[in-house]
């Protein structure tokens, strides 16, 4: 949970204000995943391939319908990408033991390979952007994390 004082906690912020800051963090952070996005390149996969990549490897094995449902996109789409994946040696698919007519999908070892790699290089680079940063900035950024992940949490904020 991100530290507040008591008085700052209290503190009314008027709609505007938020929408405003809701608006500028929206921008800085799409504007800076696409920045390290293009490390991806190297990679020769697209970024929806990647994303669902990335769903694989941390949340699967998983359905192709779950996969569709959480990258947001129609399952005939999901199938091509994830057999474009499998034609790279990146995923396989396998029939559930306890119902065959369920079909999972999981990375393989050159999936868990390419998307770890990828996120080092990402890290990487975003650590050498963050050390040309004064001391005040770094400390502001980590207590903008803390309430980033708690933004991030699947939960409702909403009995804040």
């Amino acid at each position: 949970m991100p530290k507040q004082s008591s008085s700052s906690s209290k503190t009314k912020h008027s709609p505007a204000d938020i929408r405003q800051l809701a608006d500028r963090l929206h921008s800085a952070a799409i504007h800076l995943l696409r920045r390290l996005r293009r490390i991806d390149d190297s990679t020769g996969l697209t970024a929806p391939k990647l994303s669902a990549l990335s769903v694989i490897v941390f949340g699967g094995p998983i359905t192709l319908g779950d996969l569709a449902k959480t990258e947001q996109v129609r399952p005939p789409t999901m199938t091509h990408l994830v057999r474009d994946l499998q034609r790279a040696g990146l995923v396989r698919t396998r029939t559930d033991s306890q119902d065959r007519r369920v079909t999972r999908v999981e990375a393989t070892a050159r999936g868990l390979r390419v998307l770890t790699t990828g996120r080092s290089r990402r890290v990487s680079l975003l650590a050498q952007w963050l050390v040309r940063l004064d001391k005040s900035d770094v400390e502001s950024l980590k207590n903008a994390i803390e309430a980033l992940e708690v933004l991030a949490r699947p939960h409702d904020l909403s009995k804040r």
